[in-house]
């Protein structure tokens, strides 16, 4: 298929800047894939859609501040967004201007560190820092890491708001971003209606945000990305698929975990890593129900709920968002597919 397939006209002024003013009160828009029927309320109402039984799993990974600005001798600054400690003190990296860095370029940074950029791997660079740093000096002098679709500096509300309530496994370069939108009223809500929450782990990087540059959605080739999954989401993964209850992702990086992890009928506890692309035409063999954004034109998240609803369907019920007025992206509103 063609990526141009994957496109879908959007006024920037719907283009998310800043979060709801709480996360309960984002537009929540409810697809049935099986009639195309949409429905329209708010996330505070989601308990509501969710029928008892259900496994709802959440991504726990945490976002560090792995956006950081160095400075070069002649006083130039590059921005880079840490993607993943590859040893103690060599990082893999996306620089800013990455066309006019050489392996060998010299940075300063915050209290003393310097780096220097080693190799180049495709558009990704490995930096080693002196002395090397770690989460500490990244919470002191490391920015939040919003995209670059948001048009503006992050600030300190960023912090809390960029970081879904359940967060604690420290390792994303960018937010699970379905889960920004829910609360601890919420999952208790959840809970109360005989809904069972489960974890997994996916830490966001390259291989989620990387947009598509070919023109056949087929010759993307997606990154890796390291997950986890606890042997008690396993335990309760499994059982609902015996019994033939739901499982509801909450985000495409869950669907991709449960589906990277389920092998011969079962799903396999414990860490791994993932380049799992979905694209229309494949069997979802985990994932029944999906919570999730809405995505950028001509991404691999758009691909993903496609495959999963429709590329038709979901390309006409988008333009039926961007009529209805919906915010977009990270910090937009939310979708319900079932």
């Amino acid at each position: 298929m063609k990526t141009s397939q994957f496109f879908f006209d959007l006024p920037e002024s719907q283009i998310a800047q800043n979060p709801a003013p709480d996360r309960e009160s984002a537009r929540l828009l409810v697809l049935d894939r099986g009639t195309a029927a949409a429905r329209h309320a708010t996330v505070r109402d989601l308990a509501g859609f969710i029928e008892p039984g259900t496994v709802v799993v959440i991504n726990d990974s945490r976002v560090r501040k792995a956006r950081l600005f160095g400075q070069r001798p002649n006083g130039a600054r590059t921005e880079f967004l840490l993607l993943e400690r590859r040893q103690t003190d060599l990082w893999e990296t996306l620089a800013g201007r990455a066309g006019r860095l050489k392996p060998g370029a010299a940075f300063r940074f915050p209290e003393g560190v310097t780096g220097v950029l080693e190799s180049a791997e495709e558009e990704r660079w490995l930096l080693r820092f002196s002395p090397p740093i770690d989460e500490p000096w990244l919470e002191r002098n490391g920015h939040v890491p919003l995209p670059p679709y948001i048009k503006r500096p992050d600030q300190s509300t960023d912090e809390e708001r960029y970081q879904t309530v359940y967060a604690r496994a420290v390792g994303s370069a960018a937010a699970p971003t379905a889960g920004l939108h829910l609360t601890p009223r919420l999952l208790e809500a959840l809970e109360s209606r005989g809904v069972t929450l489960a974890r997994v782990t996916l830490h966001v990087g390259l291989g989620t945000f990387q947009p598509i540059r070919t023109d056949d959605i087929e010759a993307h080739q997606m990154h890796e990305e390291a997950y986890s999954v606890p042997p008690e989401t396993t335990a309760a993964v499994e059982a609902a698929a015996r019994e033939g209850r739901p499982v509801l992702a909450v985000g495409t990086t869950v669907v991709r975990t449960l589906e990277s992890a389920w092998e011969d009928g079962k799903l396999r506890a414990g860490e791994g890593r993932t380049r799992i692309y979905i694209t229309p035409g494949y069997q979802f063999k985990v994932v029944r129900q999906m919570l999730t954004n809405f995505h950028t034109p001509g991404s691999t998240l758009l691909v993903l709920v496609s495959a999963f609803a429709g590329r038709e369907r979901i390309l006409d019920t988008y333009r039926e968002a961007v009529r209805l007025g919906y915010r977009f992206f990270s910090y937009g509103d939310a979708m319900l597919i079932q």
